[in-house]
């Protein structure tokens, strides 16, 4: 009998700040609402928020599995998992970020694999380094979602990351254009955004995103994609979520 295997999703940047946790977490509640079993793994390992975001405190992270795998002591993803709800996990980010330093990325193909076989969707967040365990997050995963602001040093960056990645032939990849970062700063035109970065745009996130009451979410933990009235008050940028959501599951390039 063949198992059946989710699909492994993570997000990426050029720089901090962009608005890959908080979205990554919408995206989450996409899944949710679509009845999709949703592992959130937070691979940021220096400075990992999904934990705080939520108001979660695991009693284990992915040192720990990491940890585990490495010593033969593995048995079960399920023990290293904190519930948010019905249908998101997650595995959060080592508590001490000494404990980063110890974790082998040779591991985290496995860890991920192990994800996709209990999992429908594995949502991954990462932080900015093209380091080893980030370099083996990029090729485990089925699609890289790569997030970018209109701001000069982010195009900039993300220039020439693109750069390295399609020298590396990773064709696995979409880009976001994420307006809701920096709602009062229009630098420059979708178009003009599109030429620096010398690449297609794929999807985009409207400066509706951007929530004055933020800052309260996030106290309460709760995931903006999951209120009831977030698909009618913003309704295009809860279409280009399920736009993200379809295309992971669907395969589509």
């Amino acid at each position: 009998m063949i198992s059946k295997k989710g699909k492994s999703l993570c997000f990426f940047s050029a720089k901090g700040g962009v608005g890959k946790t908080t979205n990554l977490l919408n995206l989450a509640g996409i899944f949710e609402q679509l009845e999709k079993r949703v592992l959130v793994m937070d691979l940021d390992l220096y400075s990992g928020g999904v934990a705080a975001y939520l108001n979660k405190k695991g009693d284990k992270s992915i040192f720990h599995m990491v940890f585990d795998i490495e010593n033969g002591s593995y048995k079960n993803i399920n023990d290293y998992t904190t519930r948010v709800d019905n249908y998101i996990d997650i595995i959060c980010a080592p508590v001490d970020p000494r404990d980063a330093n110890k974790i082998d990325a040779k591991y985290i193909n496995f860890a991920i694999e192990e994800a996709k076989s209990k999992y429908d969707v594995v949502l991954i967040d990462t932080n900015h380094a093209l380091n080893d365990v980030n370099l083996t997050i990029l090729d485990a995963v089925d699609k890289i979602t790569f997030f970018i602001t209109n701001d000069p040093i982010d195009l900039k960056n993300i220039r020439s990351l693109l750069s390295i990645f399609d020298n590396l032939n990773y064709g696995n990849y979409k880009i976001l254009l994420n307006y809701s970062r920096d709602p009062f700063k229009t630098y420059f035109s979708f178009f003009e955004t599109r030429k620096i970065i010398n690449h297609h745009i794929d999807y985009t996130l409207s400066s509706d995103m951007f929530l004055k009451d933020m800052d309260k979410m996030v106290m309460k933990g709760a995931i903006i994609s999951l209120d009831k009235k977030f698909a009618d008050v913003m309704s295009d940028d809860y279409q280009t979520f399920v736009t993200m959501a379809t295309d992971l599951l669907e395969g589509n390039n």
